[in-house]
């Protein structure tokens, strides 16, 4: 089950005779000016790529998009009817706020709009985007935002209705970007990039939203194996029996307890010209479906534990990625995959775990599966060999009770996570460091093991820390690492926003492949 997919494309054309469905222009908010258009919604300015268009509407554009409602708030998305006076039907307006001083709109702020705009266009077969581009060093995270900001933004998951749905439209299948010169040879380069890292979020949104009965750990295994040999990736699947043999403890006992017997997919990158040496670990939580094991979860909102594998989704997806853009630095992705599910054969509190390193961690708590499984993938990985190691899972809802559903937590080696948070930063998937105090591991010692699961007492103050800090310990000392909870930004239940569509939301796929980018550039 798999979405459709939007093309895209340059042109050099001027905007105002495009033969198009729509053409998509950018206006900002303002509120003096004296090139301030007054409205009953207040004032608009145009931005940069609406010339011509504006020409064509003899000065009468930003105050008709006034009448209209328009205010030039972020990802406001206005449609007018050109009635012949451009060569495309309709003129959309999306909102880019106050405009900037002496500068373009902020990378994100042109994802969201190109994202929203395509969104709302769904039903028009081809659009174009004449947003603004500046023309400086900056041009190319610009053109880059637009480009991955309309591919993710026309996103829809196929879904499993059986009937034509007549008010269901189509997303937008070709969508071109009005740039300067669109033989540029570093536009080209930006669109093909953001072709091959938004077509690995879309990958991951599709796995996240595949219904859980039909991704159980087998089949999440096999079409990530299989998606990950199409694109020249090593492929190592390890099954119920080779987990058992090779001491996984953590990811065979939360498996135990489903008829789909547990799986480990190792992806591997290799460079086939020189690197600079490094080597980077990916590990991602695959937990395909989360009852909470015998320490069940309550019945409301159950039904999105489908998405408890997003971190593996988002790995998985990245290393194709990182198979397209290939860059100089070894990579590993490390997919650990289970369904935790209550039976006769399910591991229990009380439970002594031994895991793939050796320690032994004692179960409180069947629900926190997911760093069972992530500690003996990242133990594998510190075995395999590794300089930086980045971890993601929908870990712990003390991420999303700390800071919200749009910004993920950090946990790990000081200097890693500030490099994690500013490529989160970079490519707009917001990330913020936490600590690891020693009181809370001192709150998981274990009377009978080297430690437990989560806190001995059951307190979950620092809920979201306990993960990290129960994680460190399958790290070894010379690996610099970092823990990125996703529990919030990994699925969104609300409404579309920007280029979220509701469901998986292919976070961190995007920063991580500007991690290991970072690494292949500076070590």
């Amino acid at each position: 089950m798999t979405s459709s997919s939007t093309t895209l494309s340059l042109v050099d054309t001027d905007p105002a005779e495009l033969a198009v469905d729509a053409i998509v222009i950018g206006v900002h908010s303002q509120t003096t000016g004296p090139d301030a258009t007054s409205g009953p919604a207040g004032t608009l300015l145009l931005a940069d790529g609406a010339e011509s268009i504006a020409a064509a509407f003899d000065g009468k554009l930003t105050a008709t998009l006034a009448l209209l409602g328009a205010t030039g708030g972020p990802g406001e998305v206005i449609k007018l009817a050109t009635l012949g006076t451009v060569t495309a039907p309709l003129v959309v307006a999306v909102g880019l706020g106050p405009e900037p001083t002496g500068a373009a709109p902020a990378p994100e702020t042109l994802r969201r709009a190109a994202g929203a705009a395509v969104r709302a266009l769904a039903g028009a077969p081809r659009v174009a985007l004449s947003l603004p581009l500046p023309d400086d060093a900056d041009a190319p995270a610009a053109l880059r935002a637009v480009a991955e900001g309309a591919l993710l933004g026309g996103y829809r998951f196929a879904g499993y209705k059986t009937k034509p749905q007549p008010t269901r439209r189509e997303p937008v299948a070709e969508v071109l970007i009005a740039v300067p010169d669109a033989a540029d040879a570093t536009a080209r380069a930006e669109v093909d990039r953001a072709t091959a890292v938004a077509g690995a979020v879309r990958t991951s949104r599709d796995w996240v939203n595949t219904a859980p009965n039909e991704l159980r750990p087998p089949a999440f295994a096999e079409a990530v194996a299989t998606a990950a040999r199409a694109a020249g990736l090593d492929v190592e699947v390890l099954d119920e029996e080779q987990l058992r043999a090779g001491g996984y403890g953590g990811i065979t006992a939360v498996g135990q307890g489903s008829e789909a017997p547990p799986r480990l997919v190792k992806l591997t990158w290799t460079p086939q010209g020189g690197t600079n040496g490094k080597r980077v670990a990916l590990v991602g939580k695959g937990i395909t479906f989360d009852t909470g094991g015998i320490s069940i979860k309550p019945a409301q909102g159950m039904w999105e534990m489908k998405s408890d594998m997003a971190g593996a989704a988002a790995v998985g997806a990245a290393m194709l990625a990182i198979a397209a853009l290939k860059p100089a630095v070894a990579v590993t992705g490390y997919l650990p995959m289970a369904e935790n599910m209550p039976s006769g054969t399910s591991y229990r509190p009380g439970d002594v775990v031994t895991m793939f390193n050796g320690k032994r961690v004692e179960v409180l708590n069947t629900d926190a599966e997911g760093r069972m499984i992530l500690g003996d993938a990242m133990a594998r990985a510190c075995a395999d060999g590794t300089d930086y190691l980045f971890e993601t899972s929908t870990l712990t809802g003390g991420q999303v009770i700390a800071l919200g559903k749009r910004i993920s937590g950090v946990m790990g080696t000081p200097e890693l996570c500030e490099r994690v948070k500013v490529a989160g930063d970079t490519v707009g998937e917001p990330a913020w460091p936490m600590p690891l105090p020693d009181d809370v591991r001192k709150g998981m010692d274990s009377d009978v093991a080297d430690i437990s699961q989560v806190n001995a007492g059951m307190d979950r103050a620092g809920h979201m820390l306990q993960g990290g800090v129960f994680l460190r310990e399958f790290v070894t000392d010379d690996v610099a690492w970092a823990h990125i909870d996703i529990a919030g930004p990994g699925y969104h239940s609300g409404e579309p926003t920007g280029y979220w569509t509701k469901g998986g939301t292919g976070v961190p796929v995007r920063t991580l492949v500007q991690l290991v980018e970072d690494v292949a550039a500076n070590g």
